[in-house]
């Protein structure tokens, strides 16, 4: 059974630096990108930055571009996403999802948008940033 933990999260100032943990377990193959959703009461959930796994492609939204950074490391079954020059709307509890992702003429789908696409998702961590 295909387990994703994520960990890291915790309460910085703004300004500071966090860096998020997704951990896969089980049976890993049948996906080709992770995703970082997040979710607040006040805002819809949000696609952030997600990887393509077999080529290291990674796409942000525009609100965390510069500041966020997804990375890979195959060995460990491990994505990150460190997030840096925090602000207090990126208060969030922040999820990571794996999914396939089609593409069309050797271009991959903005997986950002395609929330139904992931169908393994993490408990969830949380991330509380203070003004």
């Amino acid at each position: 059974q295909v387990q994703l933990v994520e960990s890291g999260g915790g309460s910085v100032q703004a300004g500071g630096s966090l860096r998020l943990s997704c951990t896969a377990s089980g049976y890993t193959y049948d996906w080709n990108c992770i995703t970082w959703f997040r979710h607040s009461p006040r805002k819809e959930r949000e696609g952030v930055a997600a990887i393509f796994t077999e080529d290291g492609t990674t796409v942000y939204a525009d609100s965390v571009k510069g500041r966020f950074t997804v990375s890979q490391d195959h060995a460990k079954n491990t994505v990150y996403l460190q997030m840096n020059s925090l602000k207090a709307e990126d208060t969030a509890m922040y999820y990571c999802a794996a999914g396939f992702i089609p593409g069309d003429g050797g271009v991959w789908f903005d997986p950002l948008g395609r929330v139904g696409d992931f169908g393994y998702w993490g408990q969830g961590t949380q991330v509380t940033v203070s003004s």
